[in-house]
Parts: structure tokens; C-alpha cells; sequence
């Protein structure tokens, strides 16, 4: 099984656009998109330095439109799943058939200048700490009230918040934990993009949307999505909701997933899966940086694709955090209970006090995500519930 990825903002890189922009009609088709995100895409794909292309406004059209003008060159009929790390999630919806190629351009359009506006409110970051035991770092990051941005597998959790905060947690990281400062505007997936969330939500609304296609994961929980506004309505959730890659890959080896190219400016996604899913069921790995890896890409589709390209029955649902704070899962609910709309799982314990968990699906409990005095942030998963068959 075969499955494609598109990159998120920090994977590009000045003028790696450039050599794409020979292949016929590449120009032309950048041009249009341009004026519908409201940058040059071809200034900043080919000739743009590192500073500029650091923008936020201008990155995250311009990294969606690169992995769809990719893409065009792929032979995607035989690509079973799909998936996006944080804006890449737009391109791939594009690529499952849940959107138009152009509205992903434009959505990234407004998610990047929205974004860059919440960043201006006041001032925040993020930082990637490396390595630790994850729950002391999550544990560290709810010390210094700091949200888990990214949570992408491979040791590596990115935390956001104050810049004071970050400072604090740098001079004083987890034990065999490294802290690296990120060169980015803000703090991204986290309560301080709402107004962000609140502008693309009033956009995404009117937007026409089609079920998937094929299999398209979701950053929220890492679980397929079979539906169109569904799945629009989790990229608004995603602006300011943690991004789950570790359970997307997680998912990528449930799925039976062989073979994963990544599309431009690959390398960060494709070193993750490398990192997390070793061992002999290991995918092989394809990145396609410029039209010289279309052949590779090509032949990996050939031998790995085919199967399961259409999305199968939901095969399970999550319940996520409403709150900040620490979890406190109900005392007599073990994995294996069955669970029915609107039950009460458990609680939240925050600033403003105790907030109720409920599921919002009938099904099987299969994993408790989260457990007692775990830091949770807003929209982690918390419990993995069975899904229809």
C-alpha cells in the first residue's frame, strides 16, 4: 500500500520551486494560484531567500501549491492514503478529492495571513525538545504552561507559548532532553491562533467539498476521515489544535502502509517515518524534490499502490480534551467497555476547574490515549473509541 505526504511550514527551502517551473504549463498553473492566495508563488518559490520564504503569510500557500503542482505528475489513481503535517493537510485533502485544488491555495492563503496576524497579538514562539521520556516533557511543558504543539513521533514533541516561558524551559529541560529554539513567528496549533481559527472557519463554510477519494488521515488523532465537511472542519480545528504526526504514522503501519513518497520540499516527513517505523516492515521511502525523482516516485507508486484506494469504513473514533489541564479518566471504565453517545469518560481539571469528557460516538473503548494526571492540552486525543464496520 502506498501512501503520499505533503510537508508542513519549516521544510522549505529557498528556490526549491525553481527547477519545477520547466515542466509545461507549471508556470501558468502557479500564476493563477498566486492571484488566488495573494502572493507571487513563482518570486517566492524560485528566487525568494530564506527570510522571506520564513513568512508565514507567504510560506503556507506556497508549500501547499507546491506539493499539488508535484503531484500532477504522479500517477495518483493507484495512491491508497493520504496525509499532511499541519498546512500540508490542506494539499493533501486537495489530493483525496475532499477539495479543489484552488480552494487549498486559497484556504492556505488565508490560514497563512490570519496566522501571521495572531502572531502579532503578542509575543510567542516554539521550541523542539528532543528526546526525554515524553510524559516528564509533556509534564515539564504543563510546569511552565506551555501547550504540545506537535507531537511528531521519533522523540521529538515542539512546545509553544510565551517567549519568557520557552526561555524558562530551555534553561531548564527535561532530564536527556534538548531544547531548540524554532525560527517561526509564533505559537502555532495552540489557544493563541483563535482568531485565526475563528477567520478561516467563516471562509471554509462556504467552500464546496466532496467526500474523500482515498484514505486521508487526520493531524487531529491520526485517524482516517470519510467525510468532506468533516474533514473541513477539522482542518479549522487544526489551526489551533495540537497536530498529532506519531498517531498519523502510527495509523501508517495499521494500514499495512509499504511504500510513502513525499512531495516538495520532502525530507522532514519522509526522516520521521525513517526514524519511527523501523525494523522489517519498514516502508521504503521516496522524496521528490525535483522532476529528476519523478521517475523514482513513479516506479514506487507502481510497485507499492493499487490497494485499498478507497477509504475503508471508519474503524475508530476519538474523544478529545475540551480544556487544558490535567485528565482524570473515570475509575471503573477499562479498555474493552462499551461506551454510548454522550457518556461521561472523564474530566479535565483546569484553571476554571473540572471540565466533563463525553463521547460523542456509541462503540467499543479500545485505548485509553491519555491517563490519570496526564498534562493534556485542547483537542489532544484522550480515548480511542470503536468505530462502524
Amino acid at each position: 500500500m502506498l501512501a503520499v505526504l505533503s510537508p508542513g511550514q519549516g521544510s522549505q527551502k529557498p528556490g526549491f520551486l525553481g527547477p519545477w517551473l520547466d515542466l509545461a504549463g507549471a508556470e501558468a498553473r502557479l500564476r493563477w494560484w498566486s492571484a488566488l492566495a495573494g502572493v507571487d508563488l513563482i518570486h517566492l518559490g524560485a528566487q525568494a531567500d530564506a527570510d522571506e520564504i520564513r513568512d508565514t503569510a507567504r510560506t503556507q500557500p506556497l508549500l501547499v501549491a507546491a506539493a499539488l503542482l508535484a503531484a500532477e505528475h504522479l500517477p495518483l489513481h493507484d495512491v491508497a492514503v493520504v496525509a499532511g503535517h499541519s498546512v500540508g493537510e490542506l494539499g493533501a485533502a486537495a489530493l483525496a478529492g475532499v477539495l479543489p485544488a484552488e480552494a487549498a491555495v486559497t484556504l492556505a492563503g488565508v490560514r497563512g495571513r490570519e496566522m501571521a496576524a495572531a502572531c502579532a497579538l503578542e509575543p510567542t514562539g516554539m521550541v523542539a525538545v528532543l528526546g526525554g521520556d515524553p510524559d516528564e516533557v509533556l509534564a515539564a511543558l504543563q510546569t511552565h504552561g506551555l501547550h504540545p504543539a506537535n507531537r511528531n513521533g521519533a522523540g521529538q514533541i515542539v512546545a509553544a507559548g510565551e517567549v519568557a516561558a520557552l526561555e524558562k524551559l530551555a534553561a531548564e529541560p527535561p532530564a536527556r532532553a534538548r531544547v531548540i529554539r524554532l525560527k517561526v513567528a509564533g505559537a502555532f496549533h495552540t489557544p493563541y491562533m483563535a482568531p485565526a481559527e475563528a477567520a478561516l472557519a467563516a471562509l471554509a463554510a462556504g467552500v464546496t467539498v466532496a467526500d474523500p477519494t482515498r484514505v486521508l488521515l487526520s493531524n487531529l488523532d491520526g485517524a482516517p476521515v470519510g467525510h468532506g465537511r468533516e474533514t473541513v472542519r477539522r482542518l479549522v480545528r487544526q489551526v489551533t489544535a495540537p497536530v498529532r504526526w506519531d498517531l498519523c504514522m502510527r495509523t501508517l503501519t495499521d494500514l499495512g502502509v509499504t511504500g510513502v513518497v513525499e512531495l516538495p520540499p520532502a525530507g522532514t516527513l519522509a526522516g520521521l517515518v525513517k526514524r519511527e517505523l523501523k525494523g522489517d516492515g519498514a516502508p521504503e521511502i521516496v522524496t521528490l524534490n525535483t522532476p529528476d525523482d519523478l521517475p523514482a516516485a513513479r516506479s514506487l507508486i507502481a510497485r507499492h499502490g493499487g490497494a485499498a484506494a478507497r477509504p475503508p469504513a471508519s474503524r475508530f473514533r476519538v474523544v478529545v480534551s475540551p480544556a487544558v489541564g490535567v485528565f482524570t479518566p473515570l475509575a471503573d471504565l477499562a479498555e474493552g467497555a462499551e461506551l454510548h453517545a454522550g457518556q461521561v469518560v472523564g474530566h479535565v481539571a483546569g484553571r476554571q476547574g473540572p471540565v466533563e469528557v463525553t463521547a460523542r460516538e456509541t462503540g467499543p473503548l479500545i485505548e485509553w490515549l491519555a491517563h490519570h494526571d496526564d498534562p493534556v492540552a485542547p483537542g489532544q486525543p484522550l480515548v480511542r473509541i470503536g468505530g462502524s464496520h
